[in-house]
């Protein structure tokens, strides 16, 4: 019988890992997908939609599925899910380990005040301009929705609700972005300041460059952290022999 893994998140990583496993002779792979985009990129293999209802729907997921290690390729900020991960992995006893792309690391030139959540970040703004460029994404937009006097381009993949800032023009769209998109951004709506969470990864980075070359504040959410215990591996490269070592030959 082969090995059945579960890939957890649709990002990047998780979308590379699960080509690589794929593309092993006796490895079956699920990837689990939360369902929260309209469209989004499937990767190969076998995939599923929807959360698994708490911890225990997981280890229930699990058992039924007969999984032999799981893998936490979500967002890094999908901290709920990881946490389910960590106690269903446990409850079932089999291996867990997070892939998280490496976080952006600020250089010469950059203005970035970090805070540690969305409601943070909105307290920091009124100090530092009127015209922001929100990249944080449909979710928690409520934690700015009391900013009236400032104006808002929240920039996400599908369409934000209720409750949101009043003052906000809304662009859909998809990374990867490039240099030369963000500047005009920039320049084009008079963004005098920038709200991201530390994302990592290259496909949205270029925003931090373009913010920094326009010599305008950056508001950084720093990450939840990942569950303790839980081996970590910055790379799908690094996961595939976290695993090998996990699994054994």
């Amino acid at each position: 019988m082969p090995l059945h893994l579960l890939v957890l998140g649709g990002t990047t990583e998780a979308r590379r890992l699960a080509e690589s496993l794929v593309a092993a002779e006796g490895i079956r792979v699920t990837s689990s997908l939360a369902g929260r985009v309209a469209r989004p990129k499937l990767p190969p293999g076998e995939v599923r939609v929807g959360g698994f209802g708490g911890a225990e729907g997981m280890a229930e997921w699990l058992r039924a599925h007969h999984v032999d290690a799981v893998i936490d390729a979500t967002h890094p900020f999908a901290g709920t899910i990881s946490f389910n991960a960590a106690s269903a992995a446990t409850a079932v006893h089999v291996p867990l380990l997070a892939l998280r792309r490496p976080g952006w690391v600020p250089v010469e030139g950059d203005r970035w005040h970090l805070t540690d959540s969305l409601a943070g970040a909105a307290e920091l703004l009124p100090e530092l301009g009127s015209r922001v460029f929100l990249t944080t994404g449909r979710m928690g937009l409520a934690a700015f929705a009391a900013l009236d006097s400032l104006w808002f381009l929240m920039r996400s993949v599908d369409a934000p609700d209720a409750p949101h800032p009043a003052r906000m023009e809304v662009l859909l769209d998809r990374g990867p972005f490039t240099l030369e998109g963000e500047r005009e951004l920039i320049r084009r709506h008079r963004v005098d300041v920038l709200v991201t969470k530390d994302s990592g990864g290259d496909a949205t980075a270029p925003k931090l460059t373009a913010a920094r070359e326009a010599g305008i504040p950056v508001v950084v959410v720093g990450r939840p952290p990942v569950p303790p215990g839980v081996p970590v591996a910055g790379t799908p490269e690094e996961a595939l022999a976290l695993l090998r070592g996990l699994l054994g030959p």
